[in-house]
């Protein structure tokens, strides 16, 4: 199951960086993964679900602000997700 939500996670960012209207459902799915998150360390969601504040946020302005860089959000939310990843697949060979 935690390979599945984030798979689904990844898609949903690439679905997001495509097309910033989706922004509403990327949270909604962002925040709908318990099952990668309880197979990970609790510092996981808790960035994760900071960085999704962050971001939900930032979707009042039209444009990158001095406050928010949706570019750079996005990033981060990567770098969580090739973490995670890697967490999964560390745990996975033991």
């Amino acid at each position: 199951m935690p390979a599945t939500a984030l798979a689904t996670l990844r898609i949903s960012l690439a679905t997001l960086r495509s097309d910033p209207t989706t922004d509403r459902t990327f949270v909604q799915t962002a925040r709908s993964q318990e099952a990668l998150f309880k197979a990970l360390p609790p510092q996981f969601e808790e960035v994760w679900l900071g960085l999704v504040d962050r971001l939900e946020s930032s979707a009042l302005f039209n444009e990158e602000s001095c406050s928010f860089s949706q570019t750079d959000l996005l990033d981060n939310l990567d770098v969580v997700l090739e973490k995670a990843a890697q967490r999964l697949k560390a745990k996975s060979l033991k």
